[in-house]
């Protein structure tokens, strides 16, 4: 197949290295970032710049940018993909992504999608075809034609991902804003103690566990909260209370409940891992 990969930043620099890696696909890159587009050439990672005559004879375009980007590229370029072509996306969010796309026409087929990979930095420079090993991907229902679906699934098998998931947009959006949305702001709100400057020498695992996603790309994370904001403050009002539960224990000097409230967190984090 001809691939196109619009933005070669951590996650689509990761996916064109594995796609060269793992498959005998053509890989074409797409970015803004000449220098993201010279230094993926010159590693191999792809095999050249796209052009327009390139998106029209695509089988496959992945959008690995933030999600009005996403957007902007399906509205603006979405028309000349050819009949067949498969448009994916890489967006954190769904809901807002999938919603967008409805109704934007064009004879390629939509399946929505996100690598549940990644890492503290960002830019071509951190991409990592090893970060896919093993991981999950998911793929929201959009209605998206079975064929097409099976394409999706099976380039990130071919790339090493350990289990394809298949979700509602909606439900991948609540879920995500638990399993990361929430650990990134829990992480941002720890590195802003006046202590955090001081703990060269009193830190070990647990500092880093905790604060290792603070670490982060303000302008992608920014977008992404605001564009799941719903699900992300119910999921921090429930950190909120829980802690909150935690704090009023520990202020009043309440060992039983204290305890139970440990031993809560402690025997849910065995039983789910």
């Amino acid at each position: 197949m001809k691939i196109v990969i619009v933005g070669l930043g951590l996650i689509g620099g990761s996916i064109a290295k594995s796609l060269k890696q793992n498959t005998g696909h053509q890989v074409l890159g797409i970015d803004r970032d000449q220098d993201a587009l010279l230094d993926a050439c010159s590693c191999g990672a792809i095999d050249g710049k796209a052009s327009r005559d390139d998106l029209k004879t695509a089988d496959l375009v992945y959008l690995c940018v933030y999600p009005e980007g996403a957007l902007e590229f399906a509205k603006e370029s979405g028309p000349m993909l050819k009949e067949g072509c498969v448009l994916t996306d890489t967006c954190g969010v769904k809901g807002a992504v999938c919603a967008g796309m409805e109704g934007l026409g064009g004879n390629y087929a939509f399946v929505a999608g996100h690598p549940m990979a990644g890492k503290e930095h960002s830019g071509f420079s951190a991409s990592d075809p090893s970060i896919f090993v093993g991981a999950s991907y998911i793929i929201a229902d959009t209605g998206a034609p079975d064929w097409a679906v099976e394409r999706v699934e099976g380039l990130a098998r071919a790339m090493g991902f350990g289990r394809v998931v298949h979700t509602a947009p909606q439900r991948h959006d609540q879920l995500i804003a638990f399993t990361s949305q929430a650990p990134h702001a829990l992480a941002c709100g720890y590195v802003m103690s006046p202590r955090c400057r001081e703990h060269q020498g009193f830190s070990a695992g647990s500092y880093r566990d905790v604060s290792r996603v603070a670490d982060i790309n303000a302008a992608l994370w920014t977008r992404l909260f605001l564009d799941n904001r719903e699900a992300l403050v119910e999921e921090l009002d429930e950190l909120e209370r829980n802690l909150r539960a935690i704090r009023d224990a520990v202020a009043q000097g309440d060992e039983d409940r204290l305890r139970r409230l440990l031993q809560k967190a402690g025997e849910i984090k065995r039983q789910v891992g």
